[in-house]
């Protein structure tokens, strides 16, 4: 047995922690599981300090989103952010084994292209959603590129629906919020959303007058102390000019086109067809490309504005009649507010060029397209959310 040397003490389990043979093994046995004398105990982090956190990591935790799940577009507001996400409401799935191919822009590029196997599928129609299983990929895919950038985790959601909406479809709606990760679902209105994205005092005293014109829907609202006062909506839209225009080429020239080419021929046009007189026929001014409905081939014709005309005339018929049916049942005290505040144009139906100046010219009112037409409902969407006292008060029950 060894025995310590002259002048060394000798140390138990109750002194220093080592062993009392000296045994370098013994003294790693001993101490094992133990704090040891020769490392230096880590220093505790403090918290990430607020320009680090801001550049590396914005949005962290829980926090808000505001969403237009709309039949064209959809869009994604984040608060402090802006508009984060705004792609056409469009997915692409395998036929065969259901798998996401693409969304948004890449799906809408497929549109009329594809093969038998991949089908492109428009999950909303006409505002609501008609196919449940592809909107509920086509917005997990969208919330997973928002959450992705923007470090959102379990947020508060507050989806825009249109007015009129049955209890039916608002509860369809909840239900898709929460199966894509939403701990919260809070439903506006579209006309509401509207006039606070484009900056309306809707919580004053006094008439506002907004038309949203959207891809499936139009709803023409006149609203006072954060109410709707009286509401107009009917199921036409953006989608229904550009059918319009494919049916009437399909009737007069038996040429078969596509929802893009008639899309642009609308965007184009669109002040000729509207301003001009209807005792004036346009030279033929745009080139159209399809396929032949007699022999199969494809062929291009030229179409005038007279022809455009009279294809828009049903659809713009209804819209001018929407917006009488609403200022007719307008309170006289109201009436006499928008005399003076006149009418407000959002949506991206707005954007058509002279939709402005025919309502004016109908109507006599001063008429004014919003500063963003298009972001003018999530916009809102997403001021409700910052405002808790102002989300109460609008918030629609599922």
């Amino acid at each position: 047995m060894l025995r310590p040397q002259a002048g060394q003490k000798s140390s138990d389990r109750s002194g220093s922690g080592g062993p009392a043979c000296g045994h370098v093994r013994c003294y790693i046995s001993a101490t094992y599981g133990r704090s040891q004398p020769w490392k230096t105990p880590r220093r505790k982090l403090g918290p990430l300090s607020p320009s680090f956190r801001s550049v590396a990591l914005p949005h962290v935790g829980p926090s808000d989103l505001a969403i237009d799940l709309g039949t064209t577009n959809t869009r994604i507001y984040v608060p402090g952010v802006g508009v984060a996400l705004d792609e056409p409401s469009i997915i692409a799935i395998g036929v065969r084994d259901k798998a996401v191919i693409a969304v948004g822009r890449a799906a809408k590029a497929m549109v009329g292209r594809v093969p038998q196997s991949v089908q492109v599928i428009s999950p909303l129609r006409r505002g609501v959603i008609a196919d449940v299983t592809a909107a509920r990929e086509m917005l997990r895919s969208f919330l997973k590129t928002v959450v992705g950038r923007w470090h959102v985790l379990q947020p508060r959601v507050a989806v825009v629906v249109p007015h009129g909406t049955t209890q039916v479809e608002k509860r369809a709606v909840d239900e898709l919020g929460r199966s894509v990760g939403a701990r919260k679902v809070y439903l506006i209105e579209a006309p509401v959303a509207a006039a606070l994205g484009a900056g309306l005092p809707v919580a004053a005293p006094g008439a506002h007058t907004v038309v949203n014109i959207g891809g499936g829907t139009t709803e023409v609202a006149v609203m006072s102390l954060s109410g709707i006062v009286g509401c107009e909506s009917m199921r036409i839209g953006g989608d229904d000019l550009d059918e319009a225009i494919i049916q009437h080429i399909r009737k007069g020239h038996s040429l078969l086109v596509g929802n893009r080419q008639a899309e642009e021929l609308k965007l184009a046009l669109g002040s000729t067809v509207l301003l001009v007189g209807p005792s004036e026929d346009g030279p033929l001014i745009h080139e159209v490309k399809g396929r032949n409905l007699i022999n199969g081939l494809p062929r291009s014709i030229g179409v005038s504005v007279h022809e455009l005309r009279e294809a828009l005339h049903e659809p713009m018929t209804a819209f001018l009649d929407a917006v009488r049916a609403c200022l007719e049942r307008t309170p006289p005290e109201l009436a006499a507010d928008i005399v003076d505040t006149g009418i407000i144009l959002t949506g991206g139906g707005a954007q058509l060029p002279g939709l402005d100046t025919v309502l004016r010219n109908w109507t006599n009112l001063p008429v004014t397209v919003s500063k963003e037409p298009s972001h003018c409902v999530v916009l809102g969407a997403g001021r409700a959310m910052e405002d808790p006292a102002l989300l109460r008060a609008m918030a629609a029950s599922p």
